[in-house]
């Protein structure tokens, strides 16, 4: 450093000044003296070298901290630019958005004020509607025993449903429901599970809980379909036929119908329903609740009412864990979809591998590519010729 510098500098004034001013022992006449003067003088040119030498290493250290400083302040002032630059143009992108969100809200003003029209126009026709029909006293005539307490009426109306779930399986699984929840708990508690498939042979799967989301809440919203008919009422006959026949009677003018879209048939509630091509037609079948139709080799009176829309406004889901329903992952491809899922069946329902009796079972095998078959042959030390008849169940599964 450079106190360093004027350290050094004044040590070696005062030591040259020392050496021209003090007084030596030595005798400068004699050999002896001259000798001794010439080491001295020796060992302080030393020291001088030494001392010009630190300088110089310190000399050169400050200039390259100096380069190594001017580089980084380069490195930041190009850094600050470039950050001065994105800065700018993202405050430019960030006014380009806030005007367009302005110009958005003003055009969603605009809309909310037509909605708002469009409502109080569609509320004028909804009570319209209501005094037409009641939704609820529409529905197909079923007897019913009340027993309860009597509340006060509100606007919403409970239905009972049983939903209709899909549950996606992956490749290499199985569902096993039990009869009982005991089964079920004390196979997930086990969680791996060693399957003897015969001949030495055994594969171990994983059982796993299986969680569903089920409905907890679900609004609808409904409506009268103008161009449907619900026909309830009907006898036990030919599901084809009866739909054949209802088709043909509400197809005639004369019986106050039109041109049929469409006929189908509801099982859940042995009802059909009936699509026609023009709008009025179904609301001026309505207006005769029972109709005289010849099914059979009599005329069956049945009953007509409005074909109700409904459009889900809101719905809450809850997950929920099957109590007597395991998922078993991990099932390798070992032999074919039949005996291998007997097999499985087979060890779950052994009271001694902690199983019990089966109420469904339902396995997905796990679909191989040639190429996986033929590497899985050779990890098993396999030439070519037992290669071609390695699991040929599951070769010609993948095709």
């Amino acid at each position: 450093s450079r106190d360093r510098w004027w350290e050094v500098s004044f040590t070696m004034s005062s030591d040259e000044d020392f050496s021209l001013v003090g007084k030596s022992d030595q005798n400068e006449d004699t050999l002896e003296g001259v000798q001794a003067l010439i080491k001295e003088y020796q060992k302080k040119y030393s020291q001088i070298l030494e001392e010009q030498k630190d300088i110089k290493d310190s000399t050169v250290e400050h200039q390259d901290m100096t380069q190594q400083f001017k580089k980084r302040t380069e490195k930041l002032t190009e850094a600050l630019k470039k950050d001065e630059i994105f800065f700018k143009e993202q405050i430019a992108s960030e006014e380009v958005k806030l005007n367009a969100l302005k110009q958005e809200k003003s055009d969603l003003m605009e809309k909310l004020q037509r909605i708002e029209a469009e409502i109080e126009e569609e509320d004028s026709r909804n009570a319209h509607l209501r005094e037409r029909a009641d939704v609820f006293s529409k529905m197909p005539e079923k007897k019913f025993v009340f027993s309860g307490k009597m509340g006060k009426a509100n606007d919403t109306e409970d239905f009972e449903m049983k939903p209709h779930i899909t549950y996606p399986m992956e490749e290499g699984t199985a569902l096993i429901t039990f009869e009982e929840e005991d089964v079920a708990i004390k196979i997930l508690e086990m969680r791996k599970h060693k399957v003897d498939l015969g001949e030495e042979c055994r594969i171990i799967v994983e059982a796993q809980p299986v969680h569903l989301m089920m409905p907890s809440l679900v609004e609808i919203d409904t409506e009268i379909c103008p161009q449907r008919i619900l026909i309830s009422n009907l006898p036990k006959m030919d599901t084809e036929t009866m739909q054949n026949k209802l088709e043909i009677h509400f197809s005639k003018s004369k019986n106050g119908g039109g041109e049929v879209d469409f006929c189908e048939f509801l099982p859940d509630s042995g009802t059909v329903v009936i699509t026609f091509v023009e709008k009025n037609i179904a609301e001026r079948l309505t207006e005769t609740e029972h109709h005289e139709v010849k099914l059979t080799q009599t005329k069956h009176k049945v009953r007509v009412t409005p074909f109700i829309n409904g459009k889900i406004t809101n719905l809450e889901t809850r997950t929920s864990m099957c109590r007597r329903t395991v998922l078993l992952t991990g099932i390798p491809n070992v032999m074919d979809q039949e005996t291998l899922q007997d097999m499985l069946e087979i060890h779950f329902q052994k009271n001694g591998n902690g199983g019990g009796e089966i109420e469904a079972f339902l396995y997905n095998p796990l679909v191989l590519t040639r190429h996986q078959l033929i590497q899985e042959g050779h990890s098993l030390g396999l030439n070519s010729k037992e290669q071609n008849h390695w699991r040929p169940n599951s070769l010609q599964a993948s095709g």
